[in-house]
């Protein structure tokens, strides 16, 4: 079997990598020894251009990665003007999302936020975020949901910055390693947000059997250092986690969904259409059930339904923290199966340092068995 050697690539003493939305765990990671990658998509370019100051400011000359979105598929005209595609939210479901939360004691209006939730997956953005991400000291360029495109594979080779794709099948992996990508990071089921349909445990080695030559990183899952060594020890690379990130003193989130975290189990999770259009993993709460019921609207294709869904869940968090009771039943996340076995929050380097402990002793627990 083909060893790859992610840390000589990227420069990393530990090849556990952090995807987050929160420029303080991307940096708090990377110092730790690991690899911190930041969601870039959801910042404007002039917001992008702030975090990876900041992280730059603040990483201590480590190294870092950028995750950008480029969606393949998408419902609406990709030359459509925001006013245009807002225009194409039909009435009941708007009337269907003020509904829901009205009965959970919140004023809603489908208007709040909405053009910016068009503007990020706009094609024209996505380049100008790379712009900025190239503009700074990555290590790393990642990209989801969708075919790398060609024109980011060029930009970064000229950049010498290696590329990385998320994958959710051996289909996949192999379009992306044709298409010139340097890193597969092969996401099972069980991982927070979009994900496929197979298991972790089956796709990573499915993957590295099929695309040999590339370093492929185990992702979906895995919140533990035994998870990591699990995966490293059927031939992974590396492990590409997140959800575990979100528990941490540090993340994006607020305290109403920290709290829930900490509670919930791996089956409290669900794979559904009612954030973002395309199936991916959250925690379930009211939402997801309201969208589950029989008279229903059926929710809409990306970005239509993250307009509707992404104001009216955060407007929901914000409520809850501040104490609205109503509010909280509403409040969800990207989240994946692990969740279940994270029973805290810590700091992210703490994360980090348990990682590699759990790491380690996993390997010894092996080595000892085969010396046994």
């Amino acid at each position: 079997m083909m060893r790859h050697d992610v840390g000589a690539i990227l420069g990393i003493d530990f090849p556990l990598f952090a995807f987050s939305h929160c420029r303080d765990v991307v940096a708090a990671v990377s110092r730790a020894g690991g690899f911190g990658v930041l969601g870039g998509t959801r910042f404007s370019p002039e917001g992008l251009e702030e975090e990876l100051a900041w992280i730059d400011a603040h990483v201590g000359g480590k190294p870092y990665g950028v995750d950008i979105v480029f969606p393949e598929n998408q419902a609406v005209d990709a030359v459509q003007s925001p006013a245009e595609i807002i225009a194409q939210l039909p009435q009941r479901h708007r009337d269907f999302v003020v509904d829901i939360m009205a009965a959970h004691g919140l004023d809603f209006s489908v208007e709040e936020g909405v053009s910016s939730i068009v503007q990020a997956t706009a094609t024209e953005i996505g380049e100008q975020l790379l712009d900025v991400a190239f503009r700074h000291p990555i290590r790393l360029i990642a990209s989801a949901l969708g075919l790398a495109p060609q024109g980011m594979i060029e930009r970064a080779r000229a950049h010498g910055v290696p590329v990385a794709a998320l994958v959710g099948s051996k289909e996949q992996a192999l379009r992306q390693a044709e298409a010139g990508v340097d890193i597969l990071v092969a996401q099972g089921t069980e991982a927070g947000g979009h994900c496929g349909e197979v298991s972790t445990l089956v796709l990573v080695p499915e993957v590295i059997r099929a695309v040999p030559h590339l370093p492929v990183l185990a992702a979906g899952g895995i919140v533990t250092g035994r998870q990591m060594a699990g995966m490293m020890a059927m031939g992974a690379a590396g492990a590409w986690t997140g959800t575990v990130w979100l528990a941490t003193t540090e993340s994006e989130v607020g305290d109403t969904f920290r709290e829930k975290m900490v509670t919930a189990r791996s089956r409290d999770t669900v794979r559904s259409r009612a954030r973002t259009g395309k199936l991916c993993r959250q925690l379930r709460s009211d939402w997801h059930d309201a969208w589950d019921a029989p008279d229903a609207p059926p929710p809409l294709g990306m970005p239509l339904q993250s307009m509707l869904a992404v104001p009216a869940l955060n407007l929901a968090e914000r409520a809850a923290d501040s104490g609205r009771t109503g509010a909280r039943d509403l409040v969800s996340y990207y989240v994946g199966q692990g969740i279940g076995l994270i029973e805290n929050v810590r700091s992210a380097t703490a994360v980090v340092q348990e990682f590699k402990e759990d790491f380690a002793e996993a390997l010894i627990g092996l080595s000892e068995a085969f010396a046994g």
